[in-house]
């Protein structure tokens, strides 16, 4: 926890840039009935009826210092689907010595999956550029992308979307128009409020 805070401290440094990375599980679904618009003084009426078109995943990082972020959409979230997004996330800061990833301890987010889909010299290579801090078991609210992914749900994903293209396209504009405003978490929560708030987690030495 506390490494984490200490980086949420640090200032912008464009050779070690942070990032915070998480997926969101989204179902798509659809109108049985077609949706009566909105006319003046009535808003949209949709049927209770819908149609389930399956389940996909958004994938995004987030950068809080420059308020950019990177989202994908994929049919799964797979160790194949993680190793690709963070291939092309990596890409995006070629002149970084380290890229810093905080990210939770789900089972994919290792390097070992870049070595289920790349060659073993890009494998070591993708993960040799990532130095990657996990969050603890339970604390999953320590990572920033996890507010983000919260205002992605609220501004974009609250309303039915019925395939994966329209979500897609849902998902991007929403980044886009986010990124152009360089829109970004005020995080409050320091190592010293830690250390006040959760004395009770501490080991103290008595000697």
């Amino acid at each position: 926890m506390e490494r984490i805070l200490d980086l949420y401290e640090q200032p912008y440094d464009p050779k070690r840039p942070l990032l915070c990375f998480d997926e969101r599980p989204c179902q798509l679904i659809d109108d049985v009935l077609i949706p009566l618009p909105m006319k003046p003084g009535r808003s949209q009426r949709e049927d209770y009826h819908y149609k389930r078109n399956g389940v996909c995943s958004i994938l995004i990082a987030f950068e809080p210092l420059t308020g950019q972020r990177y989202a994908q959409v994929r049919k799964r979230r797979t160790k194949k689907d993680y190793a690709e997004f963070m291939r092309e996330l990596e890409a995006h800061y070629p002149g970084a010595e380290k890229i810093v990833l905080i990210q939770d301890n789900l089972n994919t987010h290792t390097p070992g999956s870049f070595y289920e889909v790349f060659a073993p010299e890009e494998a070591f290579a993708l993960g040799e550029r990532l130095e990657m801090c996990y969050t603890p078991k339970g604390a999953s609210w320590l990572n920033m992308i996890e507010i983000e992914i919260s205002i992605l749900s609220k501004q974009c994903l609250d309303r039915r979307i019925g395939d994966m293209q329209t979500l897609e396209r849902e998902v991007l504009a929403w980044a886009k128009k986010r990124n152009a405003q360089q829109a970004t978490v005020q995080w409050r929560f320091t190592k010293n409020d830690a250390r006040e708030k959760l004395q009770k987690l501490y080991t103290i030495n008595q000697n």
